[in-house]
C-alpha cells in the first residue's frame, strides 16, 4: 500500500472518507489492478479503526472497482478482454436504443440534466479531476436511460453500471487524451439528441460506445 494515501481523517463519516480516499488511488492508477486492498495497512495509514474502511472496501466491491477473493481478502479489479468484449457490445446496442427513444422525444428538463454533466466534464477537465470526470461520464449515460422512458433500459444499465466503471476507470487509469476533447465529444453526443434526428443520435452513440475514433461532425 503506498504511503501517498495522506493525513489522517476527522472522525466524521469515516467510511466515506475512507472510500473517496481509496477510490481516487484506484481511479488516478497509484493503486494498480490486482493491488491488494490490505484494511489494516489502509486503517494504519489513515488513523483510524478496521471498521470504516472496511466498509468502505464493501462499496468499491460493489461498485465494481474492487475484487473480494474468499479466504485471499479484496484486490483493485482486474478487467479481461473477453469481459472487456462482452460488456461493450451490450453497452453499444443499449445507447443505440436509449438515444433513438430521447431523440424522437426531445424533453428540455432532459436535456439541461444531461448540459450539467457536461459541463461538469468540461470543469474536471480544466481542473485535471479524472474521478470527477468519470463520474459526470458515467452520470450523463445513465441519465440518457433514465430520460428514455423505456423503464428496462435504466436497469440494465443499473446490472451493468459496475462492470463499465471497472472497464472504463480501472482498464485505462493512465488516460493521457485531451479530456477537453472528450467534454466537448459528449457535448456533441447531447446536439445529436437535441437534433430529433433519431438516426443520428443512434449512430453516435453507438460509435462512442464501441470506442470509435470517429463521430459524426454537427450539421
Amino acid at each position: 500500500m503506498p504511503d501517498a494515501i495522506g493525513q489522517p481523517l476527522t472522525r466524521v463519516l469515516l467510511s466515506d472518507q475512507v472510500y473517496t480516499r481509496v477510490r481516487g488511488l484506484i481511479i488516478d492508477g497509484t493503486l494498480e489492478p490486482g493491488a491488494r486492498l490490505v484494511e489494516s495497512e489502509i486503517a494504519r495509514q489513515l488513523g483510524v479503526s478496521q471498521a470504516p474502511v472496511r466498509e468502505a472496501v464493501r462499496r468499491l466491491v460493489h461498485e465494481g472497482l474492487a475484487d473480494h477473493v474468499p479466504r485471499r481478502g479484496s484486490f483493485v479489479a482486474v478487467v479481461s478482454q473477453e469481459d472487456a468484449h462482452h460488456a461493450r457490445a451490450v453497452r453499444v446496442a443499449i445507447e443505440e436504443l436509449a438515444a433513438r427513444t430521447v431523440a424522437a422525444q426531445p424533453s428540455p428538463t432532459a436535456f439541461e440534466a444531461l448540459e450539467l454533466q457536461v459541463e461538469a466534464m468540461r470543469q474536471a477537465a480544466r481542473r485535471n479531476d479524472v474521478g470527477r470526470f468519470r463520474d459526470a461520464d458515467i452520470t450523463f449515460h445513465r441519465t440518457v436511460c433514465e430520460v428514455s422512458g423505456n423503464p428496462f433500459l435504466p436497469k440494465v444499465w443499473a446490472v451493468m453500471e459496475p462492470n463499465l466503471r471497472a472497464l472504463r476507470v480501472v482498464s485505462d487509469p493512465l488516460f493521457t487524451g485531451d479530456w477537453i476533447t472528450m467534454a466537448e465529444d459528449h457535448a456533441n453526443l447531447l446536439a445529436a439528441l437535441k437534433s430529433a434526428d433519431t438516426d443520428r443520435a443512434g449512430t453516435q452513440f453507438a460509435a462512442h460506445a464501441r470506442g470509435d475514433d470517429g463521430m459524426i461532425p454537427e450539421h
